[in-house]
């Protein structure tokens, strides 16, 4: 009792310096920790949109029907033609387009998970036909596809979390197999399916965890892709249809009046960029950190 108490005492010691290493990797990276920061504030902010924001979303200014009114210090980011204060949009817009980017993320990296590590684990014939259908999804351009499907079925929040999700998962699933492929020949593997363990306990308590480090750099750069799709589908005008605001949604009815009131569309094309560029560098800094070659 005392020598297993002592062997688990030790893992979790090694667990507690393998993430102190990971940490003391990561914080390194100053465009990483500024990034997670800027990711940080922005989820708050737009958590706090009802406390935040001065108006309703769909709010009117009767006064300033007609066409947008410059900024001011009763609209700081002024109002669109329907009189409505753009930074209420702006706030309320972007619950939409992060929900749906971290919702689509976690839907295509659980399928991609799940795919990768049935076929990596399995190998054979298996493993020819699941990758052989994830080519196949993966030639097909995932835009297109989506504007195709949204055309044909009525947007919503969820349907969009559920396209985007489930046309963006094939990524993961070749990265997940790759390392199922090398982690299943491992002599804990070994040991593990020696004593007795079934296949569904090597996968969920052997290999999966010692998966966790590339998996999450794929979620975190698949949470940029996603609001970059959602964005572009909203644009077209193919997400979340007005009056419910989105990034891409107020894009779209800022194009018509860019040469007057360009104020309409800097605001939200800002935050997309700031949003998808603090994504990918928080999952590079995640990816080095990760690396024990490091």
């Amino acid at each position: 009792m005392a020598t297993l108490t002592q062997t688990r005492s030790g893992f979790r010691r090694r667990q507690q310096s393998f993430a102190a290493r990971i940490w003391r990797r990561f914080v390194r990276n100053r465009l990483a920790v500024a990034s997670l920061v800027v990711l940080l504030c922005l989820a708050a902010i737009v958590l706090l949109a009802p406390l935040l924001a001065p108006y309703a979303f769909d709010e009117q200014d009767i006064e300033l029907l007609g066409q947008p009114a410059p900024p001011s210090w009763a609209h700081l980011l002024g109002t669109d033609q329907l009189g409505r204060d753009a930074l209420s949009r702006l706030l309320y817009g972007g619950r939409i387009s992060l929900a749906v980017g971290l919702a689509a993320a976690t839907v295509s990296t659980a399928l991609g998970t799940a795919v990768g590590a049935w076929s990596g684990f399995h190998r054979g014939w298996v493993d020819t036909v699941m990758m052989r259908g994830t080519d196949v999804v993966l030639s097909v351009p995932a835009l297109p596809l989506i504007l195709l499907i949204s055309g044909l079925l009525r947007p919503t929040v969820p349907l969009l979390i559920v396209i985007i999700g489930a046309l963006s998962w094939m990524g993961t699933a070749r990265l997940v197999r790759g390392q199922f492929l090398s982690l299943r020949e491992r002599e804990f593997v070994e040991a593990a399916r020696a004593l007795g363990a079934t296949n569904g306990r090597l996968i969920l308590r052997h290999i999966l965890p010692n998966a966790v480090a590339p998996i999450t750099v794929a979620a975190t750069l698949t949470v940029g892709q996603a609001i970059l799709l959602e964005s572009a589908m909203s644009f077209f005008g193919f997400g979340v249809q007005p009056p419910t605001p989105t990034w891409g949604n107020l894009l779209n009815e800022a194009t018509q009046w860019l040469d007057s009131a360009p104020w309409l569309a800097i605001p939200p094309g800002l935050l997309i960029f700031l949003t998808v560029l603090s994504v990918n560098s928080l999952g590079d800094g995640l990816r080095d950190a990760f690396d024990t070659r490091a």
